[in-house]
């Protein structure tokens, strides 16, 4: 079986320098924010190019800080997308904020900047979260420009675009402050669950450094209301040396959807805007027929998944008590029930790559 993703390829590429960068957070005998953390939180902002990073304990916690740092809070509307991991919904909803979810583009999949300009003029809007969903920057250029005018902060859920580009600028760098997981699926993954925080602005980045440890500035004195969320050294020890390589690891990723791009001409999938450069967390194609093809894949020894087979707006936690932008999240759920992801790892040989789409095409004309 091809798997769809492998973290464990991912340790066995690199397992020397792991095995060794955590020998020695173990032999330091400091487990929690000691001096890996400050390394990894330093390199990553570098990476980044923005001036402050914060490790914390997983993804969701890094939205959720974000909120609070900008005073997020109860009552207040954050538009967001409703084609999301759930953990971007959720995180709005931790802090008593009420998600209004947008459509997404049906060519790009990312949020439809029309539909927020829409809503930016009609709701009284108190953050705006976009998603660079499956690797692709979102039209963040013109949704920064849009908030901006607005006097709107923007967060970005980059937490599957690590090392994506808009132009010369990573995304993160975009936005008032930024978040990504560091689930070990991830571009850049721990060996559990952790997360980060990014911005330029000190202020902000002291606030969230407050919250994430009970808020405080002096040890066991709370300035302020905060949480316990935070990276451990082991995690980041693994992540400083995963970050070396991520580069290279991204570029592997592009070179595996050239070639899934080559042989899958006639099959949807979503358009790569101008100017961006892509990463290739998840290699996404679109078929009427999705899981009778991922059935055959399956049978054939081609492992899939679907990122995401429900929109937040349809999920029961969420259906008939969440707010949707004026066009109803109608390309959202179109895409629901076609959407499929591929095997992308760095580690997928092309032989691999290549039986995948053999697999497909053969699986395609007997659907049809």
């Amino acid at each position: 079986m091809i798997p769809q993703a492998d973290p464990k390829a991912g340790y066995l590429a690199h397992k020397a320098e792991i095995d060794a960068a955590v020998a020695k957070a173990l032999a330091s005998g400091w487990y929690i924010l000691g001096e890996e953390v400050k390394g990894f939180e330093a390199e990553f902002a570098r990476f980044v190019g923005v001036g402050h990073g914060i490790g914390v304990a997983n993804g969701t916690d890094a939205l959720e800080i974000a909120l609070r740092a900008l005073g997020i809070g109860p009552g207040d509307k954050v538009a967001t997308v409703s084609h999301t991991a759930v953990a971007t919904v959720a995180a709005i909803e931790l802090v008593g904020a009420v998600p209004v979810l947008l459509d997404v583009d049906p060519e790009r999949y990312t949020m439809d900047a029309d539909e927020l300009a829409e809503v930016l003029k009609r709701e009284p809007i108190k953050a705006v979260i976009p998603v660079h969903l499956y690797g692709q920057p979102a039209a963040i250029d013109r949704i920064v420009q849009l908030c901006d005018a607005a006097k709107v902060p923007v967060i970005e859920d980059c937490s599957q675009a690590h090392g994506a580009m808009l132009g010369n600028r990573q995304v993160g760098a975009f936005g008032r402050i930024a978040c990504w997981s560091l689930y070990p699926t991830k571009n850049l993954g721990a060996f559990g669950d952790g997360g980060i925080v990014a911005t330029d602005d000190a202020a902000l980045a002291q606030r969230v450094r407050e919250i994430r440890e009970y808020g405080w500035r002096d040890r066991y004195i709370s300035a302020i209301t905060g949480m316990n969320t935070r990276l451990d050294e082991l995690h980041a020890a693994i992540l400083r040396v995963k970050l070396r390589h991520l580069p290279a690891d991204n570029a592997r990723r592009r070179a595996i959807a050239a070639i899934y791009d080559a042989e899958l001409r006639h099959i949807g999938k979503p358009a790569l805007a101008a100017g961006t450069t892509h990463v290739y967390h998840q290699y996404v194609v679109r078929h009427r027929h999705r899981d009778g093809l991922r059935q055959r894949l399956k049978a054939m020894g081609v492992a899939t998944n679907v990122h995401y087979p429900m929109p937040v707006h349809l999920q029961p936690a969420y259906a008939g008590r969440v707010a949707l932008g004026p066009r109803g999240c109608k390309a959202t759920e179109a895409l629901a029930s076609e959407i499929l992801s591929l095997p992308m790892f760095p580690e997928l040989p092309d032989e691999q790559a290549r039986r995948v789409v053999q697999a497909i095409h053969s699986c395609i004309q007997l659907l049809h």
